[in-house]
Order: C-alpha cells, then sequence, then structure tokens
C-alpha cells in the first residue's frame, strides 16, 4: 500500500464527535470514542493510583480526572468565534479557564461521558 493510500484510510477511520454549546455561543467538540488503554488510565487517575499521585488530595485528583478527560477527548473549541484545535493550545486554554468555564466543561464532560461511555465513571 502507497504512501496516499495509507493516508486517506486514516482519514477515513475518525472517532464521531460532538458539539456542546455554551450560553455565550461558544462550541466544545468531544470525541466519541475512547481507546481501552485510555479507559485503564482513566480509571488510574480517577482512584488516585501511581507513585506520583500517593500524596495527592481528593481534590488533586478531582481535577487530574477532569483534566485527562479534556485532553483525551477535546477535538475543538472555538470561543468567540476563534477555533482552537491544536491539543497543546486546547490544553493551555483549558487550564487558564476561568471558573465558570471549568464549572461548564466538567457539566459537558459528564453528559458525554454518560451518552457515549456510560460504563465510565464521572468525576
Amino acid at each position: 500500500m502507497g504512501r496516499r493510500n495509507r493516508q486517506r484510510s486514516r482519514d477515513q477511520l475518525s472517532a464521531p464527535s460532538t458539539d456542546y454549546r455554551d450560553a455565550e455561543g461558544n462550541v466544545l467538540t468531544l470525541r466519541g470514542a475512547m481507546t481501552p488503554s485510555t479507559r485503564r488510565e482513566y480509571a488510574a487517575v480517577l482512584a488516585g493510583g501511581g507513585p506520583a499521585r500517593a500524596a495527592a488530595t481528593r481534590e488533586d485528583t478531582w481535577q487530574r480526572a477532569v483534566e485527562f478527560l479534556f485532553e483525551r477527548l477535546a477535538v475543538r473549541w472555538e470561543i468567540a468565534g476563534a477555533p482552537l484545535d491544536k491539543q497543546g493550545d486546547l490544553l493551555a486554554r483549558f487550564r487558564f479557564a476561568t471558573q465558570d468555564e471549568r464549572a461548564w466543561i466538567r457539566g459537558v464532560l459528564r453528559d458525554h461521558l454518560a451518552e457515549w461511555f456510560p460504563d465510565v465513571e464521572a468525576p
């Protein structure tokens, strides 16, 4: 299989996604697929597992679980008409989101998990 054919095959295999709109018209797009290894990693983060997390508080663990889900599921975030679609940009913007934005994102993640991943515990 040539390079062009491999590229076409990769383009055709994309996970479904869902758009969530906030009251101000900003749109967060989340991926509708999660690999088994991502599910295992998330479960470990949510449980507070790992040597680096041994001293983490429940609040630290909860915040890290939300960030982990955002990092793995966010595909695009359009804020005030300016789209962000690079993983580093999305994560950086999440990290300096306001409390209201974070509360909205947590709600969206919970709704998204309930719809697409009912077997995955929400933070």
